[in-house]
């Protein structure tokens, strides 16, 4: 696989993780969620496991973010914007 795709994956990883944190969700929690043990969930995390678009959607579900958000924005930037989000509703 070339690099820049390996970057991706990666960002998309990474995005999701600094997401989960942001929202104190742990591993676990997520898991439940996904049906899947918290080992199989952190090697996403890691990206030591290739998602499919089904499972991006299913995670994105649960953290309350938009999957293409996942894929194209920095976890900081998803953070800020979901804070903007969260003041506006309020």
């Amino acid at each position: 696989m070339n690099h820049t795709v390996e970057a991706k994956v990666r960002s998309v990883a990474s995005n999701i993780r600094k997401i989960r944190e942001y929202r104190d969700y742990t591993q676990d929690y997520l898991a439940m969620k996904l049906g899947i043990s918290q080992n199989a969930y952190s090697k996403i995390e890691l990206a030591y496991t290739r998602i499919t678009l089904e499972r991006l959607i299913q995670i994105a579900q649960v953290l309350e973010v938009d999957s293409v958000d996942l894929i194209n924005s920095s976890g900081e930037d998803l953070i800020r914007l979901h804070t903007i989000q969260t003041r506006h509703n309020n």
